[in-house]
């Protein structure tokens, strides 16, 4: 069986889990998940984890990550996105370019940001969106993210449902857990006015990017064509885990002491991101934590050798 991970274009209207249950039928096993959800409305760069490469979606899950967007202001929605119904209206009449860049930049480094309510954040044991779909009012505490870049590309005034409103073309680059759509509110709450997001394309989850991503049209015609797994397209556990994550090179000795369940020195104590620990020919052996001055692994793929 074909074990790694695949990249994964997500079409609109698609749910993740509808992309894992593809990907399962695909690549003919049942371990198969994915890293990091995308809302049905959004496209782009969905991690799928197929065989042992699920145990690399874990760290992915915690990977920063990149997105175009486009924010419409004048314009509130119960789910912050173009997914949800409008609720309330904002004047955009007055807000100009440079008033657009001041708010996003106010909106850039590290911010507390409120989850928007229609969410997959769970109050007492219960998805948030099942509470405010149930008519619910959910208060959900600000929570600590980062947004490294926040770059406007295009401001369009146009018109929705009569309304005047601005369309702005955004690129954010975000860290694990920052909601693009509560951004979108957020600037148009900024600019005293309303917003949501229209449309979302996740471009980077980590080093994995759209140019390493297939669309499930072309896994499918692949399936279809008659080929066996060797024909679809999957990034090896190794690969997968150079191009993730940061690696270290293990000596034989090391390697070994890892598959025997031992630590070993970390080769920088102190770092807080996860380590991909690769053998002297290039197998994948573990991913450490390298927090200390001895490695522990978060996780074993290569048992020990004799």
């Amino acid at each position: 069986m074909s074990e790694g991970l695949v990249v994964v274009d997500k079409p609109a209207g698609w749910t993740s889990h509808d992309v894992v249950a593809r990907g399962r039928r695909l690549y003919r096993t049942k371990k198969v998940g994915h890293a990091g959800t995308l809302d049905p409305m959004a496209t782009g760069v969905l991690v799928l984890g197929v065989g042992r490469g699920t145990k690399l979606l874990t760290f992915l899950v915690g990977a920063d990550k990149t997105y175009t967007a486009t924010i419409r202001l004048g314009q509130a929605t119960i789910t912050d996105d173009a997914e949800g119904e409008v609720t309330d209206l904002g004047e955009v009449a007055g807000i100009d370019r440079a008033a657009i860049d001041a708010a996003v930049t106010r909106l850039t480094g590290d911010i507390e940001q409120v989850p928007s309510a229609v969410s997959a954040i769970k109050i007492k044991g219960q998805r948030s969106y099942h509470r405010v779909r149930a008519g619910e009012e959910v208060d959900l505490p600000a929570r600590a993210v980062t947004v490294s870049r926040f770059d406007v590309l295009d401001v369009r005034p146009t018109e929705a449902d009569g309304h005047p409103v601005l369309d702005v073309d955004v690129v954010v680059e975000v860290s694990s857990g920052t909601y693009v759509r509560a951004l979108a509110r957020d600037l148009g709450a900024d600019l005293g006015s309303r917003g949501h997001l229209t449309a979302l394309r996740r471009t980077r989850v980590g080093g994995l990017t759209l140019e390493h991503a297939h669309t499930l049209d072309e896994l499918t015609a692949l399936r279809e064509s008659g080929g066996d797994d060797a024909v679809l397209p999957i990034t090896p556990l190794e690969k997968a885990a150079a191009a993730a994550l940061t690696t270290r090179a293990l000596t034989d000795d090391e390697a070994r002491a890892l598959g025997y369940g031992q630590r070993i020195a970390s080769a920088e104590p102190g770092r807080v991101e996860p380590v991909a620990a690769l053998s002297p020919t290039g197998e994948l052996v573990a991913v450490l934590d390298e927090s200390r001055a001895r490695a522990r692994a978060h996780v074993v793929f290569a048992p020990a050798s004799s």
